[in-house]
């Protein structure tokens, strides 16, 4: 049946499938004759995981993030005597780091999740095994594949440094570069059409006198005055007496 529900010729299926045969009868083969001749790979393919191990922190990222669970480590911590400081630090130290390569799917999900760069891709792909036992690499052998990983690769030349660059370069170049590009004076901009005409002199404008205005008599308030203290007046014989209130306006009528 064809797609629009008409039965088609009987065999046409058939005749088609042998034209497609037929075709690839006429090419030469492009077959590699492995062993004999080794692939042309390319240099970032994904073959075998090798450990840097001074790198490794034990942070145990690599291990959490794993989908296949075939990554094990163990570690001990030991104290660090730090000259000066008020007491030893503490760091953790490698003791096992395994891949079981025959449960590994080859994401590549612990060389991303890596902080520290511990974790490479290397383009080795031989190390196949009789026993399935073997598959399981330590950290011996994982540090093994690290001299055949290739370097990476450059950083576009009209792109930004990376920050181990940039201060690699700063260190190179001595604390006096750093303090002469930061006081070099910045180039002048070029003049613009708007900028080019001559601004004209400003005259400033004849500043008016200042004239004091005459300040107004402050007068006292009527509750102000009422609660105000009474004068001292002075005596004849240089003796300050205090003011006598006055007499009240009726005296009280005698009985």
């Amino acid at each position: 049946m064809s797609e629009h529900g008409e039965r088609s010729a009987p065999g046409k299926g058939l005749i088609n499938g042998l034209a497609v045969t037929l075709k690839t009868m006429t090419k030469r083969s492009t077959t590699q004759q492995y062993p004999d001749v080794e692939p042309d790979l390319p240099p970032r393919s994904r073959g075998v995981i090798a450990l840097l191990e001074e790198n490794c922190t034990v942070c145990m990222l690599c291990a959490r993030e794993c989908p296949d669970w075939c990554i094990y480590i163990d570690s001990h911590k030991e104290e660090v005597v730090v000259p000066g400081a008020a007491r030893p630090r503490q760091r953790n130290v490698l003791d096992r780091f395994d891949i079981d390569f025959s449960l590994c799917m080859y994401c590549g999900i612990c060389i991303e999740v890596c902080p520290f760069d511990a974790l490479h891709w290397s383009p080795e792909f031989e190390y196949s095994e009789v026993d399935v036992l073997d598959l399981l690499h330590d950290k011996n052998r994982l540090g093994e594949w690290m001299p055949t990983v290739p370097p990476p690769p450059a950083h576009d030349v009209l792109g930004e440094p990376s920050k181990e660059e940039a201060t690699a370069a700063r260190k190179a170049a001595g604390p006096n570069t750093a303090t002469a590009a930061r006081t070099a004076p910045a180039r002048p901009a070029a003049p613009t059409a708007a900028s080019a005409k001559p601004a004209a002199p400003s005259t400033p404008s004849p500043a008016a006198p200042l004239t004091p205005s005459p300040a107004a008599p402050s007068t006292p308030s009527p509750a102000a005055a009422k609660n105000a203290e009474p004068a001292e007046k002075p005596t004849v014989a240089g003796k300050v007496e205090p003011e006598q209130k006055p007499a009240a306006a009726e005296s009280e009528p005698e009985k």
